[in-house]
């Protein structure tokens, strides 16, 4: 980011924070899919759904490529549908990995000529991977029980890792579920639950919503096994919530709170963006800078740097919270 968009993004949270800040500027693509999302749940008029399908498909993110295309397989829908995917995906060659060919070829027949070879140009070149999902909104495939912290984890022998991770994924189902399409943690202790699969530098995007009625709602994202992009309840004064989600909150040295309060009312869905290229941590969440390129520290081990390869984790602090729409890409 240069000095210039620095200096815009660092006034856009400071009028954020006081409270003076239009509601129409808060108006992201990330906040209008979340709000474009809650109506289409709530509908069932196929005319409307085609219209919020249209809009859903104009934000232009990847989640919103990945929820137009979960209705190419609707009758009323899949054209509306079509036409948003192609949209999306030719308008955003990042977007380009397994997850979006997979969605362009279904989209392919059910467009016009002009955009059927436009797809079919990009379905040519090289494959990548691209953001994969993470979850399937059906069950716990691809996770995994925390075992211990990556310092202890790794002093441990292969009999001793088995054994442990046996206990640890028990816990995990006992404590993670899936409701709704939902991933919902039930529990009551602190387990994270974590990717079987390790990561280096890589994107990330998830959505979470923490429960109203739950004691203190706080959760968290740890980054290569490292807490934390911080989540929670933003009225809660007397832990210093009020800067808001998204802070790497375990940092002593670095930027530890975001730039700016980001943050949907509690109870209401949030979007993540997070970015992790060696120690360095950008984070956006609904849309708006609130992490900008800073180091996160060894929490485990202070003197020692971030690890170069580890889990990502998906913190629950106690009380009830939800994630949905977890994708990562590798860099």
């Amino acid at each position: 980011m240069n000095k210039k968009s620095m200096l815009i993004a660092l006034l856009f949270c400071v009028l954020s924070a006081a409270g003076s800040l239009a509601q129409d500027q808060k108006d992201t693509p990330e906040n209008r899919l979340l709000a474009l999302r809650d109506k289409m749940s709530a509908t069932t008029d196929s005319r409307q759904q085609q219209q919020l399908v249209e809009q859903m498909g104009q934000t232009g993110t990847f989640v919103a490529l990945m929820t137009v295309g979960s209705y190419l397989d609707s009758p009323t829908l899949q054209r509306t549908a079509a036409k948003a995917v192609t949209s999306i995906a030719l308008a955003h060659p990042e977007y380009d990995g397994h997850n979006t060919r997979q969605l362009l070829a279904k989209a392919a027949p059910l467009v016009g000529g002009k955009q059927r070879k436009a797809i079919l140009q990009l379905l040519a070149k090289t494959p990548v991977e691209g953001f994969v999902s993470h979850f399937n909104g059906r069950d716990l495939t691809g996770w995994k029980g925390l075992v211990e912290n990556p310092i202890l984890r790794e002093q441990m022998t292969p009999l001793q890792m088995a054994e442990a991770q046996v206990a640890a994924d028990q816990r995990m189902r006992d404590d993670w579920v899936v409701e709704n399409g939902l991933l919902a943690y039930v529990g009551h202790g602190y387990d994270n639950i974590c990717t079987k699969e390790q990561y280096g530098d890589f994107e990330m995007l998830v959505d979470w919503k923490l429960d109203p009625n739950g004691t203190e709602p706080d959760a968290g994202i740890y980054l290569r096994g490292t807490p934390q992009v911080q989540i929670w309840d933003i009225a809660r004064v007397n832990v210093g919530a009020q800067v808001g989600s998204g802070g790497l909150y375990n940092n002593q040295k670095n930027k530890d709170i975001p730039l700016c309060v980001a943050d949907n009312k509690l109870g209401e869905w949030n979007s993540f963006y997070i970015k992790m290229v060696g120690d360095r941590v950008t984070v956006r969440l609904n849309g708006i800078l609130v992490v900008d390129n800073v180091v996160l520290e060894n929490y485990w081990d202070r003197s020692r740097p971030i690890f170069p390869i580890e889990q990502i984790e998906l913190q629950a602090h106690g009380s009830k919270v939800y994630y949905r729409d977890i994708y990562i890409k590798r860099l």
